[in-house]
């Protein structure tokens, strides 16, 4: 286990900055998730503590020590890509144990970890087959045992997930989450999902234009956004941002509600027109419309009993909503709860028109 510190951490390409003066402490033991648009530097930094990228400029601290500029073999870290890069031409077996019999380990201790991480990884059974005999789930099994075996200070995750299905990833997000906390290994993930980042993370870097935006638990992130980019970048579906008279009746630029908080109710502030609904099982999402044009998306019941093209009024409790100034940075909440809507408890039941 191992505590990974950056301190003014720059990366430049040409005249793009990929990574602008970074300072980050990635805690010891804990799984620290990179999250973010396209293009926005994740992987850059997370190249940058594996050594695959030289730093420009600053230091980067594995356990106290400066190691921006030693080799990536040197640091002690493991990498897990987005592709598998198995070798189809060796077993699970040696693909396992290849990077350890490159360091000339000698062949009983690799025999062991082999076998250790493959019973691990429930992949015992299917130590003599070849990648292209295995399940995608199976091949991101081994990819990760080879990292496994090396005994890493800490993890590095590239995307893992990106090339499966999505009943698989879901089960990966399981796999890979319960490992790592079996193991108390330091973890740095890198994704573009923030559902992913969500459910796996301890702590959330959220990353734009090669600067950090937030650092924060999930739930603090979420609940407590320091900006709008964050705000609507973290939650799905998106947060709901309103201007003009919406946001002037909270004295802000720009007011944000997630889906969740949003109520059909009789008499609410917003009268809406339906455009579409998305039926997800246990509860729906509703597209509307409010009648100065703007757009709202609300998290409701599939007990409520609403129709395209119906009018309908929509409300929130102004405890629940987020205020943003003129530059999207968030102001304090400064409502006062007066319709008492409850997250699991907004909505008013409606008759069909």
């Amino acid at each position: 286990m191992s505590e990974i510190v950056l301190e003014g951490v720059s990366k430049r390409f040409a005249d793009h900055v990929a990574s602008d003066a970074i300072d980050l402490v990635i805690p010891d033991g804990k799984f620290t998730v990179l999250v973010g648009p396209s293009g926005c530097g994740k992987t850059t930094l997370l190249r940058l503590i594996a050594g695959l990228e030289d730093v420009d400029e600053g230091r980067l601290l594995i356990d106290g020590v400066d190691m921006a500029h030693t080799a990536p073999v040197a640091r002690g870290l493991a990498m897990v890509f987005q592709s598998y890069a198995l070798y189809p031409h060796m077993s699970v077996r040696r693909n396992l144990g290849f990077a350890l019999m490159v360091n000339r380990t000698p062949k009983a201790e690799i025999a062991r970890r082999v076998e250790q991480v493959a019973k691990m990884l429930d992949l015992d059974k299917l130590l003599d087959r070849k990648p292209a005999a295995l399940s995608g789930g199976q091949r991101q099994r081994v990819a990760i045992g080879r990292a496994l075996v090396r005994q890493p200070k800490a993890f590095l995750f590239d995307e893992p997930l990106s090339n499966l299905d999505a009943s698989l990833r879901t089960q990966m997000r399981f796999e890979i989450r319960r490992l790592q906390q079996e193991l108390g290994i330091t973890a740095v993930y890198v994704t573009h999902d923030q559902g992913e980042a969500m459910t796996m993370a301890d702590n959330i870097v959220v990353l734009r234009a090669g600067r950090i935006e937030q650092v924060g638990a999930p739930l603090e992130v979420y609940r407590r956004p320091v900006n709008r980019f964050v705000a609507g970048f973290i939650g799905s579906p998106k947060m709901n941002f309103l201007n003009g008279r919406h946001a002037e009746r909270y004295d802000a630029a720009t007011i944000g509600i997630r889906p969740e908080h949003l109520g059909v109710v009789a008499g609410g502030s917003m009268p809406c027109t339906v455009r579409t609904i998305e039926h997800l099982g246990s509860e729906a999402l509703i597209h509307a419309e409010v009648d100065d044009g703007s757009k709202l998306i609300a998290r409701v019941s599939e007990n409520l009993h609403v129709v395209v093209g119906q009018r309908i009024e929509i409300d929130v409790d102004p405890a629940c909503v987020h205020r943003f100034d003129a530059d999207g940075k968030t102001l304090p909440n400064n409502g006062v709860s007066q319709t008492n809507l409850a997250v699991s408890d907004n909505i008013t039941s409606l008759n069909t028109k």
